[in-house]
């Protein structure tokens, strides 16, 4: 089939790019003409593993290109996805003008059937927004449908969640349309769930509020943990165990972070308020997740005394492994309050450096080449992100450089009775005191 992607960033570059993997021809548009340029040349602007070879692959076997031009992508595409950014907004309403002016533009230059597909994250009945859009400003007795088909992409997982995703959502009202996207999907082994547009929208909001909410649970968890002497690892377990449940997502630490699970929560917390049906779980669920970072900064604080002048080593700047995204990661916020009661801080991540430098703080720290040149001469060193490198550095090399020897795992990627082996006082989230053997 003949698919277009308007918009080129990480949601439609990674689908743009497996939809051709699968035998599709692929153009992605977008209206950066130097993220053009750079992809017409090779260069990949984001890092998500397997994806640098898929692009380069599909392009050189012609099922995959790229253009500046709208009239060019909908002109090419029997299906049109949308997958322009959708912001947050002060209040945490999602701004839709992205959305607006593409479903303009592509009114603009129909000139046969398409259907017109929202993969962008947006709030129920946008679809009906898009259909009355397109129709106001298309020529008379354009033809098109419009269709939900959300996304539930993980960045550093992207490439196998879309080439072998767990489900397929297809909101669509008409079954010529349907009848298409099936056809676009036939290549990808997964159950597909056909629903009305309405329904696809939320599905995407409800699917990672719950997940937000198992995380601020556990860290909640982990707060009792902490003032009991449990072990909150052994209690997800426990909990996990149960088919009802499930392990994941069930990891204390400081918190989520990233481009979608903060916008998203707000974004849902947002529509519930606007029709009337306040969703007051989910505002608690951000409370515990805003309190847990500053719970983390105490503990720190509680243990250096006074963080003025203090050395810090900071592992991880991405919002999680796997990926260079640095959006609303919690790792650059703890930075920022490291920062700010006077604490020097090194940092090291395999991917996220670059975008670190691009945030208001990123002249503020001081950049190491490694994991172990960030803790020389180091008062304590500090687990914000959990790259797999991390836990097999030498930690007695670590210990060696240290001025002394503290770790406050905000992971809990490190197992706390190794580190004391090592010579460490270990703080990790909801797993006890910590303190080192004499």
């Amino acid at each position: 089939m003949k698919i277009s992607i308007i918009g080129s960033g990480y949601v439609g570059l990674t689908s743009g790019t497996c939809f051709a993997e699968v035998g599709h021809e692929v153009i992605c548009v977008d209206n950066n003409p130097d993220k053009i340029k750079s992809l017409l040349a090779g260069k990949i602007p984001i890092y998500e593993p397997g994806l640098e070879d898929l692009i380069k692959s599909n392009v050189a076997a012609g099922r995959l290109k790229f253009t500046t031009s709208t009239e060019e992508g909908v002109d090419h595409g029997d299906i049109v996805f949308i997958a322009v950014p959708t912001p947050p907004q002060p209040d945490g309403s999602v701004d839709l003008s992205f959305i607006e002016k593409v479903a303009r533009e592509i009114a603009a230059v129909i000139k046969d059937y398409k259907v017109i597909v929202d993969k962008s994250t947006v709030p129920v009945k946008t679809g009906e927004k898009v259909a009355d859009t397109v129709r106001r400003y298309a020529a008379e007795g354009a033809e098109f449908d419009v269709v939900s088909n959300p996304e539930f992409l993980r960045e550093g997982c992207a490439v196998d969640d879309l080439m072998h995703p767990d489900r397929i959502v297809i909101g669509a009202n008409s079954d010529r349309a349907l009848g298409l996207m099936q056809k676009l999907y036939e290549p990808f082994v997964a159950p597909v769930l056909v629903t009305d547009i309405n329904s696809a929208e939320l599905i995407k909001h409800a699917a990672n509020s719950f997940l937000a909410l198992k995380i601020s649970y556990i860290n909640a968890v982990a707060a009792i943990c902490e003032k009991t002497g449990a072990d909150v690892e052994k209690v997800a377990e426990g909990i996990g165990a149960d088919k009802r449940i499930g392990r994941h997502f069930l990891n204390a630490g400081i918190g989520y972070g990233g481009s979608c699970f903060p916008k998203d929560i707000a974004a849902f917390i947002a529509i519930s308020d606007q029709l009337g049906v306040p969703f007051e779980l989910l505002k608690e669920v951000e409370l515990i997740n805003s309190r847990q970072l500053d719970r983390f900064v105490d503990t720190i604080r509680e243990k250096l005394w006074v963080l003025q002048e203090k050395k810090i080593a900071l592992w991880g700047l991405s919002f999680k492994p796997d990926t260079d995204d640095t959006r609303e990661s919690v790792a650059i916020k703890l930075a920022e309050k490291l920062i700010a009661e006077g604490a020097e801080v090194t940092a090291y991540d395999p991917k996220g450096m670059e975008g670190a430098r691009r945030h208001p703080i990123g002249d503020k720290l001081n950049y190491a080449d490694s994991a172990l040149a960030a803790t020389e001469g180091a008062d304590a060193l500090v687990i914000a992100t959990d790259w797999p490198e991390f836990a097999v550095v030498d930690f007695d090399k670590v210990k060696a450089q240290m001025a002394t020897p503290l770790i406050f795992d905000g992971r809990n990627q490190l197992d706390p009775e190794t580190m004391r082996g090592h010579g460490f006082t270990y703080h990790g989230i909801g797993r006890g005191t910590g303190e080192a053997p004499a």
